[in-house]
């Protein structure tokens, strides 16, 4: 199969005319077209541009989650002072507060899956118009098997996350949030314990999915063949970072990625990873501030009412937490495969 795909890259690229051997990045969709840089030829001072636009932009998330917070510790302390009342059956109590809180958080949780979910699809979509123009490019310099093998592994790994990610680990999502709410409003330990497994059939498939990508590519020689340090140390990252932690994902892998991004020159490249960062940063910074939001939120309300709604709180936030671990995991296979299409052509 490699073969028969390394055949077909090999002619379309004897049918190129000359002016082709300058290839560029397809462009930027119009989710990440705003956040684009002027300067897209030096990666550095790009990056710089690009996450300071992202960071202005999610200043209303961020209003938003504050406010949903404040709603939350308020329905928390009133939950908690019916308590205190004798004439009134805790049970039911329980009931009310976990109705309560979940209303509020339910619209926001549903909002940032579909927006994870879009950003997703976004993120193959570029993947899909960028990959051949860099396999071409890279077979272009004679690195026809190389090429075929990156094109292949990547667009088979992506194919396959996608498909799992729709049809698969959003309704898990949804799932995890629906049992949480019945954990806290039923006080089940049955249904604690279905809860930790959906979260982690979703943690340890996405883990899987990395793992097998990086052996791929250690396999076939498109990582250990070029004897790149900071390669080589983003693969074992990934094997042994915990995907939904969301710093894992991408604080070490990203210091790998911008090493090697750092020393290259391929304009086309350069411009590829910065628009994949582009459609990604701005939902994912969205995504990350109502996470850490609730996250705070949760052990505040956990201090006010020890009886449960900051276990709630907690749940929306693991949500928040698993759809930013499938996001960054789509950019990290673009970002990684786009990566080591430079480095082979440098």
């Amino acid at each position: 199969m490699t073969k028969l795909i390394a055949s077909i890259l090999l002619v379309l690229l004897l049918c190129l005319p000359a002016s082709a051997a300058e290839f560029s990045a397809p462009e930027v969709p119009d989710s990440g077209s705003s956040l684009m840089p002027s300067e897209t030829q030096n990666f550095g001072s790009g990056m710089a541009e690009l996450l300071k636009k992202a960071i202005l932009l999610i200043r209303p998330d961020l209003s938003e989650a504050l406010r949903l917070a404040a709603g939350l510790i308020a329905s928390v302390i009133l939950v908690s002072s019916l308590r205190s009342f004798s004439g009134i059956s805790k049970s039911a109590v329980t009931l009310t507060g976990a109705v309560i809180v979940s209303i509020q958080l339910l619209s926001s949780a549903n909002s940032m899956l579909r927006l994870g979910c879009d950003t997703i699809n976004e993120l193959s979509n570029y993947g899909k118009l960028l990959l051949p123009v860099m396999a071409t490019a890279l077979a272009a310099q004679g690195g026809v098997t190389a090429s075929a093998a990156l094109y292949v592994g990547t667009t088979a790994f992506d194919t396959v996350l996608s498909s799992l990610i729709a049809r698969l680990f959003t309704p898990m999502v949804l799932v995890f949030i629906a049992i949480g709410i019945a954990v806290y409003a039923l006080g089940d330990d049955t249904l604690k314990r279905l809860q930790e497994l959906v979260k982690g059939i979703v943690t340890w498939s996405l883990k899987a999915i990395l793992i097998a990508y990086t052996a791929y590519m250690g396999i076939t020689g498109v990582v250990s063949g070029t004897t790149d340090a900071a390669a080589l140390k983003a693969a074992k990252l990934t094997i042994s970072t915990v995907v939904p932690v969301v710093g894992g994902i991408l604080s070490d892998a990203s210091e790998a990625v911008l090493v090697s991004v750092g020393t290259m020159k391929n304009a086309a490249g350069i411009y590829g990873i910065l628009a994949a960062a582009a459609i990604f940063l701005e939902p994912f910074l969205k995504i990350g501030a109502h996470y850490l939001v609730l996250k705070g939120t949760g052990a505040v309300c956990t201090v006010l009412d020890p009886k449960g709604l900051g276990g709630l709180i907690d749940v929306f936030s693991g949500a928040m937490g698993l759809i930013l671990a499938m996001t960054g995991t789509c950019c990290l296979l673009i970002l990684i495969s786009t990566v080591c299409f430079l480095r082979s052509m440098n």
